[in-house]
């Protein structure tokens, strides 16, 4: 499968599994099918509420984890500073992974849902990157910022 190189120098496979109702034994069942098909990205969200799924179906694979790239997302109503790091931490543990490869925020806040929502974008994004500094997180990105 052909991969991107994203800005870090850091490669993406081009094709990827979405895991977004992926969700019980069936979500297991159909993670773990798609690894064995040849997939390698996986991409959840927290707020899909399957990162837990996703850990065992990664581990049940037998499929080493630096062959997959594991895509996770920061839900909106989690950003800040502080926020997301512990929204980080409590993933990681839900999918029981040592790292991710590429972590992204997946709604930006804006001035509907935050009062300086330029300011927590930016304390956002400091928080990602002294994540990706100790090594928790290879790539760091965003989602729907339009």
């Amino acid at each position: 499968m052909g991969k991107l190189t994203l800005n870090d120098g850091n490669k993406i496979p081009l094709i990827g599994f979405g895991t977004y109702k992926s969700k019980g034994s069936e979500g297991i069942e159909s993670i773990k099918s798609a690894i064995s098909s040849g997939y390698s990205l996986i991409d959840t969200a927290a707020i899909y509420g399957n990162e837990e799924e996703i850990g065992k179906a990664i581990k049940a694979s037998g499929v080493s984890r630096e062959s997959l790239f594991i895509t996770i997302k920061l839900w909106r109503e989690n950003l800040g500073y502080e926020s997301t790091k512990i929204e980080f931490e409590k993933s990681l543990k839900r999918l029981q992974l040592e790292y991710i490869d590429l972590y992204l925020i997946h709604w930006p806040a804006n001035d509907k849902n935050y009062e300086n929502w330029q300011k927590t974008n930016a304390e956002t994004w400091k928080a990602m990157e002294e994540l990706q500094a100790e090594s928790k997180i290879k790539s760091i990105g965003v989602s729907n910022f339009f």
